[in-house]
């Protein structure tokens, strides 16, 4: 018994997750606790029982332990090793039982985003290679993108830097200006190794815009690249800086600089002067949905629904039945507590327009604050349907809810069980409410062993969150 102790703590060492861990230690002192105490046989049935119910986590490496490892990789820009060590952890996993089918989703992601960061980071190759007049290495590193790629849109990027090659196919300096004509590389004052990155994230950005916009986006100079990427990358104040400097170089008056300057100063605590410059986009652009979008996320946040709802009123008519403008509206309502007409907006939405989840989302929302649980009930069981048809990733949110929606009502079967353990891996923060959950649904089955594992589980995640015990 004693060398099963020590068995305990080589898992201990070994363990990557301090919950796991601290109860392995656990089980150790008591293994040991039954070696002192003359190997008494209901402690030992009852430590070997544990020993065996956790031995199934610890097959190395886990899938867990790669996806960590994925991750770290991804973080430091190490795509293909990410996407290999990914792959393996998917493999692992495909070993397990088909109840692993939210973090197998997950991997999938996770290969997915390394497959496009790897293309991307070929199409940047293939660019510094045409900078140094390589055309025909420019040519091979495009293939290599085109090939890894599954983003429709990066694909006719690709596709458009091909046809701008073949233009002069054997010219680098003709093959450049066709490019630049074209709106795909950088000019001269651009082409440094710590602008790079830079711009090509830059380029990305504006694909994602009306062609009109983007255009005048390419057009506003070196301090707005660094200010719109900065803005979105989460680091507003340097996005300030460098996009106030765009706005002093830029003064023409129809310029979309305030817009992406507003939403920084939004972010940084500047309410009053981001409401400012909005006036000033929606008096130059009367139909700039984004101006109208920040402007209700500045009023909510100050408690101002009545003026919200008069931006709205000065809507051009044909944008106010847009799917955009109808959450705007519906919002709006529903932070002023209108919820019966926040309900009745939403629900004639997707009447009229049909089903979409967001709208669907929203109007559950609602149906919760008018205490129609099962209504909102029906409308998350919807949506999770759907994404389950169609293999698509599910919100944890979502889960969330229509989980403890159904806990509520009295439900206490194996597929709630299943949920609330699978929420515990996607919103850890929350891992002590779920771990109780899962103990109360095992006790309500009888299964009073498994019901005390995770109400220990539940203990020590509460401990280590400091948060009280949930009732």
């Amino acid at each position: 018994m004693y060398q099963r102790g020590l068995v305990g703590m080589i898992f201990l060492l070994l363990s990557e997750d301090r919950l796991i861990a601290n109860y392995l230690a656990s089980l150790f002192l008591t293994g040991a606790r039954c070696y002192g105490g003359q190997n008494h046989p209901s402690c030992i049935a009852n430590w070997e029982h544990d020993i065996m119910s956790l031995r199934h986590l610890f097959s190395t490496p886990s899938p867990e332990t790669l996806e960590k490892r994925g991750d770290q990789l991804f973080a430091a820009g190490q795509w293909g090793q990410a996407k290999q060590i990914f792959e393996r952890a998917l493999i692992k996993l495909e070993k397990r039982a088909a109840s692993e089918d939210t973090r197998r989703l997950q991997l999938q992601d996770k290969i997915l985003a390394t497959r496009e960061a790897l293309a991307r980071e070929h199409h940047q190759t293939a660019l510094d290679f045409l900078d140094g007049g390589y055309v025909d290495e420019a040519r091979e590193a495009l293939a290599l993108a085109m090939e890894i790629t599954t983003d429709s849109e990066f694909e006719q990027i690709l596709s458009e830097t091909l046809a701008a090659m073949e233009v002069h196919p054997d010219s680098g300096i003709e093959t450049d200006e066709a490019m630049l004509d074209a709106g795909l590389v950088s000019t001269g004052e651009e082409t440094g190794s710590d602008t790079a990155p830079t711009d090509e994230v830059f380029r990305a950005l504006c694909h994602t815009l009306p062609e009109d916009v983007a255009r005048a986006y390419r057009s506003y100079g070196r301090d707005f690249v660094e200010g719109y990427v900065a803005l979105n990358n989460g680091d507003f104040p340097t996005a300030v800086g460098h996009l106030e400097q765009a706005l002093a170089d830029n003064p023409q008056p129809d310029s979309f600089i305030p817009l992406e300057l507003a939403s920084a100063y939004m972010n940084t605590g500047r309410l009053e002067e981001a409401l400012g410059l909005l006036d000033q986009v929606r008096e130059q652009h009367p139909e700039a949905l984004p101006a109208y979008q920040l402007a209700c996320e500045i009023h909510w946040e100050l408690g101002e629904t009545v003026r919200a709802e008069a931006l709205l009123a000065e809507l051009p008519p044909h944008l106010t039945q847009s799917r955009a403008v109808i959450h705007l509206k519906g919002e709006t309502l529903y932070r002023s507590g209108h919820f019966t007409k926040a309900r009745d907006l939403y629900r004639d939405c997707l009447e009229t327009y049909g089903w979409h989840d967001d709208m669907a989302r929203e109007l559950a929302k609602v149906h919760e604050a008018l205490e129609e649980t099962a209504a909102a009930k029906d409308i998350y069981a919807e949506i999770i349907g759907r994404c389950q048809s169609c293999h698509a990733r599910i919100d944890p949110w979502i889960k969330h809810r229509y989980a403890e929606i159904s806990f509520l009502e009295g439900y206490r079967d194996a597929d709630l069980l299943e949920m609330y353990l699978s929420l515990a891996t996607e919103i850890p923060a929350n891992a002590a409410v779920y771990f109780d959950r899962v103990s109360r649904i095992y006790a309500s089955q009888g299964n009073h062993s498994e019901a005390e594992r995770f109400r220990r589980f539940a203990a020590r995640a509460r401990a280590e969150q400091n948060q009280p015990p949930s009732s």
